[in-house]
């Protein structure tokens, strides 16, 4: 194995981890200690890794203390965008994953061209740069999350919700606006990388992450690595079929499970219902709002839409683990105050579903995070092409 893979296996070790020792760095590599001191030190020369001393525990024997590695903060700058329907989250994150800044930048609405959609980032991105004392030119990559059908390698929108006419060449379009590396994935993969980096699948080698707010999405970790797909566009669990020719998808085919279980899909459904339709000049989510209050106020049609939701959602959860043999699924985005009476509806199509064995089903956890995750996810993915990068030098 070359020297550049071996140094990207420590970068990516160190990053995964935060701080390391070199002899944990060698024990979980399978490197000699005398080429993880080399490529260390060569590293910690260009400056992409610094030395800090492990905090004394208290009431251990005191005696030298352990010098770790971590991924030097002030290496890189990097922003991570996540494009909503209505807004764009930023975070501006240091090179090991510190939060430097996050804001909410309003102008910016579904259907606009792919240009504008430049011009809208490039002055969210210089905001929160300006929130950390920063300009933009001190970002050193950006990663860009986006819902759709996305080659993150070629960097090609082949559908997107955001944009009226597809396939778009967005990597194209970014370049002329920014002077630094962008990296574009769709945003549930994103949450995945977070998820792995900052949050619940930390330390867990195979999981899942299903994202609910105006779309579903799905991440998959499985050893230790994202899983895309060979023609990098891959998963797509709300557009898998849950009913043959049922409901409109967004997608412009029938019976997606997004068509069940999505913002929009409840939306449409609390329409038909009498006593629930949109009021004049309410938003999407102040409808949704009411929906959920009518279903835990006991509204009888309120609460069907919501279990044949749970029920579609339940059964696809018992598709992917019968698939993938998850240990952990987390339920991120920004639909997670799910009522109770929805949870247990897909909790129940869930253990119904699955492939009965002795062992139980997979943990499932909630994380709320908000659109924060999803650009802290993106921020990880800028990272990660630094890391790259900086494994070749």
């Amino acid at each position: 194995m070359g020297k550049s893979n071996n140094k990207l296996r420590v970068l990516e070790l160190i990053a995964q981890e935060g701080e390391i020792a070199r002899i944990d760095i060698a024990a979980a590599t399978g490197l000699s200690a005398a080429t993880v001191t080399s490529l260390t030190a060569e590293l910690m020369k260009s400056r992409v890794l610094e030395n800090v001393v492990e905090d004394q525990i208290s009431g251990a024997p005191r005696g030298r203390p352990r010098e770790l590695l971590r991924l030097n903060p002030a290496a890189f700058i990097v922003a991570g965008t996540k494009i909503a329907v209505d807004h764009i989250t930023v975070a501006l994150m240091d090179f090991n994953g510190g939060l430097l800044s996050e804001s909410r930048y309003e102008n910016y609405a579904f259907h606009e061209k792919p240009e504008e959609l430049a011009r809208h980032l490039k002055t969210a991105i210089s905001d929160a740069a300006v929130q950390a004392g920063l300009t933009i030119d001190d970002v050193s990559a950006i990663g860009v999350g986006i819902p759709g059908f996305i080659d993150g390698t070629k960097r090609v929108v082949h559908w997107s919700p955001a944009f009226t006419q597809t396939p778009v060449d967005l990597g194209a379009v970014l370049d002329r606006s920014f002077n630094c590396p962008v990296l574009i994935d769709n945003d549930a993969n994103l949450a995945a990388i977070a998820e792995r980096r900052f949050g619940f699948g930390n330390g867990v080698s195979d999981f899942l992450v299903v994202t609910i707010e105006h779309g579903v999405g799905l991440g998959i970790v499985l050893n230790n690595k994202l899983f895309r797909g060979a023609r990098g566009v891959g998963p797509e669990f709300g557009h898998t079929k849950a009913v043959m020719n049922g409901a409109l998808c967004r997608c412009g085919q029938r019976g997606c499970l997004e068509a069940y279980v999505a913002d929009y899909a409840l939306s449409r459904e609390a329409d038909a219902v009498v006593g629930l339709q949109r009021e004049n000049g309410m938003s999407d989510k102040d409808h949704l709002d009411a929906l959920y209050r009518a279903a835990d106020n006991g509204n009888a049609s309120a609460k069907s839409i919501f279990e044949r939701a749970g029920r579609v959602l339940g059964t696809g959860l018992a598709n992917l683990c019968n698939l993938f043999d998850p240990s952990l699924i987390i339920f991120s985005g920004d639909r997670m105050e799910m009522s109770d009476q929805y949870s247990s509806v897909v909790l129940e199509e869930l253990r119904q579903n699955a492939l009965r064995s002795d062992r139980a089903l997979p943990l499932i956890k909630y994380h709320k995070w908000g659109d924060l995750l999803w650009a802290k996810g993106a921020a990880a993915l800028a990272a990660d092409h630094l890391i790259h990068t900086s494994a070749k030098t």
